[in-house]
């Protein structure tokens, strides 16, 4: 079972402050998720991971979040809907241009004397990142000693990465991003169109592997010379953010990078002190050899 950062919901408002009553059920609602099928929310930030499962009782118009937890025991096919409201989709195509740019310039002359660069993006959601650092790799000439294993816990979010196609009605704010993220050719020679999606280069899932991975409960699977985990961390209380470090510490060859959201930081965390701050302004951190 697996953890992870992808999501579409009932609009979460700040408004919705859990009753004591409700918080008690929110804590055993999301026992039985773990209990029952190892989906462990359990470490995520309590007021927002509270405000989605109200959203989803109200849009489910239920009485009690316990006849939602019955639903999710009792029904079957609930709980990947519940799954969807719980995990957090918020992602885009070379999201955060500057850190794009700041990846082209800084760290790939790094990693250009590899024989195999190494790159895991951990919590992929639908895999709009993950396609912009395919493409950023094959326009640095490096895609070809470049392997990228993109994981997450919803499968759902798994599968339409796989696919590579995005709403052809985003593709302009995309463009904007990859020119900015310093993209140097047209960004419509990577994809083909029809009226309703944009299909991204075949070439591209060459060197892709999507699988599922529970940032919570699973461990190191390889040995990676980049690791990004982009604002997901944020959803995490303290006990499992560091939970998770440990986890990247393991997995990250030494002279590795890892990327992390620009309100994230890895300095406080256990073996902190064992990373340098690579670029401080795009949160970019190397680990010490």
């Amino acid at each position: 079972m697996n953890q992870t950062t992808t999501m579409e919901f009932v609009t979460e408002t700040d408004a919705i402050v859990p009753t004591e009553l409700q918080e008690v059920e929110i804590q055993l609602l999301l026992e039985g998720l773990y209990q029952m099928y190892g989906y462990d929310f359990r470490g995520y930030v309590r007021g927002s991971i509270g405000r989605r499962i109200i959203n989803r009782m109200r849009a489910e118009r239920l009485p009690t979040i316990t006849a939602l937890l019955e639903k999710v025991l009792h029904e079957e096919g609930y709980l990947e809907r519940l799954l969807n409201d719980l995990s957090i989709r918020m992602t885009e195509m070379y999201r955060d241009p500057s850190f794009f740019a700041a990846f082209r310039n800084e760290v790939v002359p790094k990693l250009r004397d590899l024989p195999e660069i190494r790159i895991w993006h951990a919590g992929c959601a639908t895999g709009e990142e993950v396609y912009s650092m395919a493409i950023l790799m094959m326009e640095e000439d490096l895609w070809e000693r470049t392997k990228i294993y993109a994981t997450d816990m919803n499968e759902k979010a798994l599968t339409a990465a796989q696919k590579g196609a995005f709403p052809l009605k985003k593709m302009q704010q995309y463009t904007k991003n990859y020119l900015k993220a310093g993209g140097n050719k047209a960004f419509s020679e990577y994809y083909t169109a029809d009226h309703q999606f944009a299909y991204f280069s075949p070439i591209l899932n060459d060197n892709l592997t999507f699988a599922q991975h529970n940032l919570v409960t699973d461990s190191s699977f390889n040995e990676f010379h980049v690791i990004l985990c982009r604002n997901v961390m944020i959803y995490f209380d303290a006990a499992l953010q560091q939970k998770v470090h440990r986890l990247f510490y393991d997995s990250l060859a030494e002279g590795g990078f890892i990327g992390l959201g620009s309100k994230e930081s890895i300095l406080s965390m256990p073996r902190g002190i064992e990373y340098e701050e690579f670029n401080s302004s795009e949160k970019i951190y190397r680990k010490k050899t």
